[in-house]
């Protein structure tokens, strides 16, 4: 239904009860008839930025900032020829053999080392074995010559005894003059075959400190006993060899073997 009026409003009498004053035009109920386009209104409506049929929304307005365009895809770069595929195999081939190359004189440098570790190690051991070995023959070749020395001495201590008797005399002199003079009752033991040597050669040394002689079988020729009633000197010739020994370090005794019976080891003499 239309309106005679322009605005499209039709004029209704005024409710009953206001003559005196005329009820506004827009205080009323509108008709439904009156309405072109009507929809309910809901809560989420305001939420939908499409709108509803029949529903005024406001336009955004339009923005005065320019986006700017996406920059274009790169191109695919061109697939390699064939030349350049063999420049490039030269090339990882080059590296390759350069990097093994360098890896391996690494590996050989190490090799050397340990190498060299090992037979420096090896060097000692023997080294220090032989030295070992030196200083063990060095001793036994030591003792062996003080051996031999020793029995040497001892031969020629025997044989002086026998073919020169008479060295018994300066034994007993050197005994007697070792004993203190405020020493009294001397008493000079030899074996009986020095008897008489001693006393024609010292007899002015006998007679002068009061010596007695006494003949004693048990003693070697070549040694003597002093006895006084402060002590007595031991000049028997197997202690003075014993103390001749002992600076050598030598325990050999006076009546041991001849040196060419002891020349020969007993394990190595035939059973």
């Amino acid at each position: 239904m239309t309106s005679s009026k322009p605005n499209g409003i039709r004029q209704v009498p005024p409710p009953p009860g206001s003559k005196d004053r005329p009820a506004n035009a827009y205080a009323r109920f509108i008709p439904r008839e009156e309405l072109d386009e009507f929809q309910a209104w809901t809560p989420g409506a305001f939420g939908d930025l499409g709108g509803s049929p029949g529903v005024h929304q406001t336009q955004p307005k339009p923005s005065l900032r320019t986006e700017p365009e996406p920059a274009p895809a790169p191109a695919a770069p061109p697939e390699p020829t064939a030349e350049q595929w063999a420049a490039r195999i030269e090339e990882a081939r080059a590296q390759g053999y350069s990097q093994g190359y360098r890896d391996g004189l690494e590996a050989l440098d190490a090799a050397k080392r340990q190498f060299a570790q090992q037979v420096s190690a090896q060097m000692a051991q023997v080294v220090a074995a032989f030295d070992a070995q030196t200083a063990a023959l060095d001793a036994r070749l030591a003792d062996t010559l003080v051996q031999t020395a020793v029995m040497l001495a001892r031969q020629v201590v025997r044989s002086e005894i026998t073919q020169r008797p008479e060295l018994i005399v300066q034994v007993a002199q050197d005994a007697v003059g070792a004993v203190i003079l405020s020493a009294r009752h001397l008493r000079l033991r030899l074996h009986p075959a020095d008897l008489p040597l001693v006393e024609q050669g010292c007899a002015d040394l006998l007679q002068a400190r009061g010596v007695v002689l006494q003949a004693d079988a048990t003693l070697q020729p070549g040694g003597c006993v002093v006895e006084s009633d402060l002590g007595q000197v031991d000049a028997r010739i197997e202690a003075r060899w014993a103390q001749a020994a002992a600076v050598l370090g030598q325990d050999t005794p006076l009546d041991g073997p001849e040196l060419a019976d002891a020349a020969t080891p007993a394990e190595e003499q035939p059973a």
